[in-house]
């Protein structure tokens, strides 16, 4: 696989300048955000269970 066929996301900093992007390079990073959070919100949902379960093996 060449360089050339990898597709990059974008990349969004938090406070970073968005003057210079178009309404369109706005809107894919609003989407990039958005699978973001929903990938971080599944993370603490595994983590959660994953305490539950460890919790109640290990009450005393």
């Amino acid at each position: 696989m060449d360089e050339d066929d990898i597709v990059k996301k974008p990349v969004h900093e938090v406070g970073m300048a968005l003057d210079a992007l178009s309404i369109e390079e706005l809107t894919q990073r609003i989407v990039l955000l958005r699978e973001e959070i929903v990938r971080l919100e599944k993370a603490i949902e595994v983590k959660t269970q994953s305490r539950s379960a460890a919790d109640s093996v290990f009450k005393f």
